[in-house]
């Protein structure tokens, strides 16, 4: 075996390199934009070497503490360090969340990714071209306008007198403070910002490469398996390990801590096998059932639980309402959600010489390793996390707590790497769930079909119990000897996110009500966004029907920020200037995501059969985030958020019994197949003179919206229940 000393940890992942160079990459020309702000994360790690390192052989290695999980963030990184420093992308190395090596960005969420890290780096970059330029015209006894900076080197503009990056700075880093006085370049002179630059790991999933955690391999690695509980409130009686010696003598080890029971076995079969053998062969307590909910009656039931009520938007004055306008009402509900992610979560890790070593596709790995130390009772600086990508999700699923999982077994069994990937039943049954939500918006209308009156209820649970710290929020160590559990809220504020209408409107307000459920929840792509979208913005499809207005007419009319105009009107354009089938109906929707981030419009058109089989023909979306660091990462960005806020929409919800989850398969939570994936079409607009806006998340609501509202105009049967497929013909 490989000696796993803390070097060899950080210079190698098996068969899978983490940090790897974008070879064979294009360059395209383009202009480039400057900004006056330090991004917040340079403020928490303001040194020029937190953020990149020049190699003697003058090529980069860029750091960030943000994971890829299908953002593309790995690419538009190394675009802006390329642009900054005059480097070819072949030449840029990007290092990912990484607790030994990269800055402290906490988690990879909140479409934060290009906002923070990416503009950090830019920051750096850009502090290292004129810290290079400065040297280089001492050494060179010019000055820096004379010079030029390109590929790891600096040279004369008048003569061939070159110096290298290596040798400008001795073989040491800058560790300057990036400052306010930074210059970025001018948008005249960018030559790979705002250019379609392919994603390397794109085309390594193509070729079937290993890129996902889930491909790592260790010499002599040895395959773990959980037995889950029947239940989420549940205790482990008694488990035949003697019955399971005999049937699997090669089963290396046992793993029992309280009701948390493992496998290690040298093959994954094998495992596998023996925790088949044990879920036959245990007995449980089961202390407290899920509540028994008739089929329809979700939300009933979650109406009815305690509450905590606050109202968190309070504008005008709602109570002084033209009492001969009456309130035109709807009630909208969004059932549970799962991530869904394709591959099931799986993690690696190796306990040797009281080092633990971890890589996971976890999308937090500071706040992990402060969780497993609480976890395993082992200070953090012994404990190595490093993150590395998944099989999709975006939110938390199960990654953190395979994490768990592997360090609890790996320290078990120590001096192997040890491997645990969920299977398909566990990931669907035990991961977090996004949280139901009841939306019941009202509103009055001027004569002139103007909303003058807003008022907007909703009930969740919270929208997100990622560890922090709190080792209560890690699924094994509920079961253990010393179970921990967590006692707090959660992020109720995620609920409220988009309730707010991003529209003209003089008198609100939103009430909150934040009930626990019987599921366990956290967060989701989009947090509330998704359903409060989805509610506004077929609420606005009813009131521009009931004030007489065409659909985009009414939004526009309601709308001040000229952004959102310009999305919406070029929406209009787009869809109109195109044929529909007879038959088809399209509906429209939009937002600002977080009403600060992106701005988003887009449009479905669906065709209903007899029996009510809706098919979902295409989907258009006009989305402007700002400054476009790659315009293609941005396209996939909104096709993917697009399709799977239409599968959301159309297919999915959580079920359970009084047991547990029932929706553990393909088959009993549908997603959407390739052959229901609809045509989809972006339009971007770009403005390099702006900030860039978070814009991965920008599609999820209006997409549910434009399919709720497309239904309608097609069949004349309003959306309010979720998922459409079931609901629309009950």
């Amino acid at each position: 075996m490989i000696p796993q000393t803390r070097r060899n940890f950080i210079k190698t992942a098996g068969s899978l390199t983490i940090g790897f160079s974008l070879g064979g990459i294009p360059l395209f020309p383009g202009v480039f934009s400057c900004s006056g702000e330090i991004p917040d994360t340079t403020r928490s790690s303001s040194s020029v070497n937190a953020w990149l390192e020049i190699l003697p052989n003058g090529n980069l290695r860029v750091f960030t503490g943000k994971i890829e999980i299908g953002q593309g963030i790995r690419t538009a990184i190394a675009q802006v360090a390329a642009e900054e420093l005059n480097m070819d992308m072949e030449k840029i190395e990007v290092v990912l969340a990484d607790t030994d090596r990269t800055p402290n960005e906490s988690y990879t969420s909140g479409s934060r990714s290009i906002e923070s890290s990416a503009m950090s780096v830019r920051h750096a970059a850009a502090y290292a071209r004129q810290k290079l330029l400065d040297l280089a015209a001492k050494r060179l006894n010019t000055s820096t306008d004379d010079l030029w900076i390109k590929n790891g080197k600096v040279g004369h503009k008048n003569d061939k007198k070159t110096v290298s990056f290596n040798d400008i700075l001795g073989g040491h880093q800058i560790e300057d403070e990036v400052n306010l006085e930074v210059q970025l370049k001018p948008r005249a002179d960018r030559k790979v910002i705002g250019k379609p630059v392919p994603r390397q790991d794109i085309y390594d999933m193509a070729a079937a490469a290993p890129v996902f955690v889930h491909n790592l391999r260790f010499p002599d690695m040895v395959h773990a398996r959980v037995v889950r509980p029947p239940a989420y409130q549940a205790n482990l009686k008694e488990a035949d390990e003697t019955a399971l010696l005999q049937q699997f003598p090669k089963l290396l080890k046992v793993v029992r801590n309280g009701s948390f029971l493992g496998v290690i076995s040298k093959d994954e079969y094998t495992s596998i096998r023996a925790q088949e053998f044990l879920k036959e062969n245990t007995t449980w307590t089961v202390s407290e059932k899920l509540p028994d909910i008739k089929d329809g009656g979700l939300p009933e039931y979650l109406k009815s639980l305690p509450a905590k009520d606050e109202t968190v938007v309070d504008k005008g004055n709602i109570s002084k309402a033209n009492a001969d306008t009456s309130w035109i009402k709807a009630s909208y509900f969004k059932p549970y959600i799962m991530h869904g992610a394709i591959g099931p979560s799986c993690a690696v890790g190796l306990y040797e010489a009281d080092q633990l070593y971890i890589w996971t596709h976890s999308q937090g790995v500071y706040p992990l390793r402060e969780t497993l130390s609480g976890m395993l009772n082992m200070p953090m600086e012994n404990i190595h996390v490093k993150g590395v990508p998944g099989s999709g999700c975006y939110g938390h699923n199960g990654a953190d707590d395979v994490t768990a999982d592997v360090a609890l077994l790996a320290r078990a069994y120590p001096g192997k790497h040890v491997r645990l990937q969920w299977s398909r039943h566990d990931e669907h049954a035990w991961e977090p769930y996004g949280s139901a939500m009841i939306l019941e918006p009202k509103a009055r209308l001027s004569n002139s079909g103007k909303i003058t009156h807003w008022e907007y209820d909703l009930w969740s649970d919270t929208h997100s119990t990622r560890p922090g710290g709190n080792p209560g929020r890690l699924l094994p160590a509920w079961y253990l000897d010393k179970p921990m559990t967590d006692n707090s809220d959660g992020y109720f504020g995620g609920a409220s996110r988009n309730a707010e209408p991003y529209y003209r409107i003089p008198n609100q307000q939103v009430h909150t009500h934040f009930f626990h459920g019987p599921l366990r929840i956290s967060a989701l792509r989009g947090l509330g966004a998704y359903a409060n979208i989805f509610a506004i913005e077929s609420f606005m499809d009813e009131l521009a029907e009931q004030a007489g207005k065409d659909p985009y007419d009414f939004r526009l009319m309601h709308l001040d920020d000229p952004r959102a105009k310009e999305v919406v009107e070029k929406l209009h354009k787009l869809t109109s200037t195109t044929s529909h089938p007879e038959g088809t109906g399209l509906g429209i929707a939009f937002s600002r995501y977080k009403n600060n981030a992106a701005y988003c419009a887009i449009a479905a058109r669906v065709a209903v059969k007899d029996d009510n089989d809706i098919q979902l023909q295409k989907m258009w979306a006009v989305i402007d985030a700002g400054e476009t660091i790659n315009p293609d990462g941005l396209k996939n960005q909104t096709e993917g958020g697009m399709i799977q806020s239409a599968s959301w929409t159309l297919k999915e919800e959580v079920t359970f019994n009084t047991q547990h989850i029932t929706s553990r398969d393909w088959n009993s939570y549908p997603i959407f197949r390739f052959d229901e994936v609809p045509e989809v079409e972006v339009i971007i607009i770009d403005r390099p003179e702006a900030p860039p806006l978070g814009a991965g998340e920008a599609a999820q609501g209006p997409a549910a919206a434009a399919v709720a509202n497309a239904v309608y105009h097609t069949c004349g049967k309003r959306v309010r229940r979720l998922p459409v497929n079931k609901y629309i013909k009950m």
